[in-house]
């Protein structure tokens, strides 16, 4: 059984440890990519603005309400170029987050006995419930603050000036 609460709890600690790990940030930091294919701290914060509101809650929204509705288009990799997200303000891209996942709160908050079993039909990954689509937002969450640490340990090595990071430990799994 899903216990909505414990996600919401997720969710809002999550919102605010983004904005603890961005605040200080440089705009030379937030835009570090180590590899042109690595997205920086910039382009996951933009990532996770426009997922918040075009994909989780909508999704997740729509196969409560409607499951048998077509789910509007996403594309992620795509939104990266086409919106410029590396050239964006971080502190801005912030505060879109955190908005959006403010009003994502309210949204889950304002439910009553959700049918988690609800089912959405996924052209590519089959059958979907709306309680997969709850713990894929937390799981989401989860993998891009495991980047955003990533991130900020190759930030540490680009700025060691020929210092080592060994005695930190390795970035194993």
């Amino acid at each position: 059984m899903i216990e909505l609460d414990r996600y919401i709890r997720r969710f809002e600690s999550f919102k605010a440890g983004l904005c603890a790990i961005t605040e200080g940030l440089t705009a030379d930091e937030a835009r570090f990519k180590p590899t042109p294919a690595d997205w920086s701290i910039l382009e996951i914060v933009c990532h996770l603005a426009d997922e918040e509101v075009e994909d989780f809650r909508t999704r997740l929204q729509l196969t409560l309400e409607e499951p048998t509705r077509q789910w509007p288009p996403i594309d992620p990799e795509g939104w990266a170029v086409q919106r410029r997200y590396n050239h964006q303000d971080l502190a801005a891209a912030v505060a879109r987050f955190a908005a959006a996942r403010q009003e994502s709160l309210a949204w889950l908050r304002s439910l009553d006995h959700p049918d988690w079993s609800r089912t959405h039909h996924h052209p590519k990954l089959g059958p979907m419930s709306a309680g997969d689509l709850l713990v894929s937002w937390a799981a989401h969450d989860a993998l891009h603050l495991r980047q955003f640490a990533k991130r900020l340990h190759q930030l540490a090595e680009r700025d060691s000036d020929g210092h080592s990071s060994s005695y930190a430990g390795s970035w194993g799994p």
